[in-house]
């Protein structure tokens, strides 16, 4: 008896016609600490929500030490990254699912923070911009389009960085791949200490966050493994290129009331003076941090102030002062 034909617009469990789909059984190879069951959460269905809140965030807990120890990586990282960005290179993150949406969120709130823009850092999600908030099936699997993106572009001086929880991501390893072979500097950020993808790399930053809360669920502790990697490769590469005052944001855009009462508070930290002097000082200088920063500090005009800034620009080579504030508040010091 042959047995009935399916049909290919067959109703699915919620009652929605689907096309037949035939399960790729292929297996793959996901050896991997986060595919590995983690003892302290074996029995994490039968706590209740407090129970299970002390094992996810005692888990959490445990990310921090892992991304320290990688610390001498990351630092290796940024100057490679400095490097670029100062010469008028592009760090490119690239990744899928939760590592890629991780990338875009890094790179996207540079702008506000260090007023940088995507010719400075930029990101690219597997399945394109659309797959940050819907899943695009199949995306990673490509190695072909990660190749691709870096051809199309990437150019001669930029960094290329492979974000992977796995560290085998198919769409990672074409673009590592692909950089590699352009000559370009590249590094993989995963929480395998055992990534394949590893040797495609010239900086492997590689995490050893442990088994997952939820077996395989790389949004927890690898996903955050990688928020504070991106934390402090970014913010690192920033300041060193000269955004920052100390640690204040002098490069903000004050795009709204909240900023731009921000910028006056900065400018009272940085210099002591009143608040009403500080946000008079901001205005006549234009808007600019930099100028009203000088100014106040050095106790001078916004011109002058302006000028002497013109000959100390932004320099990760100035060792101590890549903001080139210092130096200007000594130049016009020592002008008298």
């Amino acid at each position: 008896m042959s047995s009935p034909q399916r049909d290919p617009r067959r109703l699915d469990a919620t009652g929605d016609r689907t096309r037949d789909r035939t399960l790729d059984v292929t297996l793959v190879d996901l050896a991997s600490p986060t595919e590995e069951r983690n003892p302290a959460s074996a029995e994490l269905d039968t706590l209740d929500a407090r129970g299970m809140v002390d094992v996810i965030l005692g888990e959490e807990a445990t990310v921090a030490a892992a991304v320290q120890a990688q610390a001498s990586s990351i630092a290796a990282l940024v100057e490679v990254c400095v490097q670029s960005i100062a010469a008028g290179g592009t760090v490119h993150y690239l990744g899928a699912g939760t590592s890629g949406r991780l990338a875009v969120l890094d790179a996207v709130e540079l702008a506000p923070t260090f007023n940088a823009d995507a010719s400075m850092v930029t990101a690219h999600l597997a399945g394109g911009d659309g797959a940050f908030v819907t899943a695009v099936e199949g995306a990673e699997d490509s190695a072909e389009a990660g190749a691709q993106l870096v051809r199309e572009q990437c150019r001669a001086g930029d960094v290329v960085i492979g974000l992977a929880a796995s560290g085998r991501t198919p769409f990672v390893g074409g673009a590592l791949e692909e950089a590699g072979r352009a000559g370009l500097p590249t590094a993989l950020i995963s929480a395998n200490p055992q990534a394949s993808l590893a040797s495609l790399a010239d900086h492997p930053i590689l995490v050893d966050v442990g088994p997952e809360v939820v077996t395989g669920s790389t949004r927890m502790k690898a996903g955050t493994a990688q928020k504070l990697t991106l934390n402090a490769l970014s913010t690192a590469t920033m300041v060193r290129l000269g955004t920052t005052f100390g640690n204040l944001m002098i490069d903000v855009r004050p795009t709204n009331a909240k900023l731009v009462a921000r910028t006056v508070r900065m400018l009272v930290q940085a210099s002591g003076a009143d608040p009403q002097h500080a946000a008079e000082v901001l205005e006549a200088a234009g808007g600019s941090v930099r100028v009203a920063l000088v100014a106040l500090l050095a106790g001078a005009g916004p011109e002058a102030a302006r000028e002497v800034l013109a000959d100390h620009p932004r320099d990760p080579r100035r060792v101590g002062d890549p903001a080139g504030i210092r130096s200007a508040v000594a130049a016009l010091g020592a002008m008298g």
